[in-house]
């Protein structure tokens, strides 16, 4: 099947799958077509928490989040929030307040970090074997939700994801930390594309993880793609002055 053709599929497909009067919650409008790596941090800084229900819908992913009552439903396509939507308060089930912080990171971190992590990981190993890709993800995803890590059944793949899972849960929750989403949204929007440009490394890759204010408007971000830190100098309003390695 060609990709647009696919394309028209999923997009008919999300239209059936909404209600006609799902809209866009007015708060949450700037966060469309945001990257989901950083835009969950935005979610949870505003008030919304990851529940545990996750779905494929055509070449997407949907996620619903939580605050108080309210329920939204997120569909994430290309590592970026593709449309957000009010939803049914039992479209997120119960018992949302106790929705933990790790939740909400894995959320992002499925769609975005995984695919940038193996694509990264074949690029240099020039690796399209799909058997290692499977043993990649299943290391990558244990490690990320805090596993133990598997000896019985360890390859070479697994070893690798499970090295980069350890990272990237760690600078995603650096990311969502209150001291770095203090850093203003437009200028970690920027920095972090631009270290995905700076890193060589597909879109949604990188993530703030500490952030020092320069003042006179200006900060510095250091900016982690994967185990790679690199120093992104940005106004507020997300005019990169320079990125320099870390």
């Amino acid at each position: 099947m060609s990709r647009p053709l696919a394309c028209a599929l999923s997009t008919l497909m999300l239209a059936t799958a909404l209600p006609a009067s799902a809209q866009t919650p007015s708060a949450l409008r700037d966060l469309v077509g945001a990257r989901a790596g950083q835009a969950e941090g935005e979610l949870t800084r505003r008030g919304y928490q990851a529940t545990d229900r996750s779905e494929v819908v055509g070449d997407g992913r949907m996620t619903y989040w939580r605050n108080g009552n309210d329920c939204v439903s997120i569909m994430t396509r290309d590592g970026r929030y593709a449309s957000i939507n009010q939803a049914g308060r039992s479209e997120c089930g119960s018992g949302g307040s106790n929705s933990s912080n790790a939740t909400a990171i894995a959320a992002g971190v499925a769609i975005v970090g995984l695919a940038a992590a193996i694509a990264a990981h074949n690029n240099r190993h020039r690796d399209a074997d799909a058997d290692h890709d499977r043993e990649y993800q299943r290391g990558y995803e244990a490690a990320l939700h805090g596993a133990d890590y598997d000896a019985n059944h360890e390859t070479e793949g697994y070893h690798e994801g499970f090295l980069a899972g350890e990272d990237e849960g760690q600078n995603r929750r650096h990311a969502n930390s209150g001291w770095v989403q203090n850093a203003p949204y437009a200028a970690r929007q920027a920095c972090s594309r631009r270290a995905d440009e700076f890193q060589n490394r597909p879109y949604g890759s990188s993530v703030p993880i500490g952030v020092r204010d320069l003042g006179r408007g200006d900060f510095e971000l250091t900016m982690a793609t994967g185990s790679y830190r690199s120093r992104c100098t940005v106004s507020a309003s997300g005019d990169v002055r320079s990125m320099d390695p870390g």
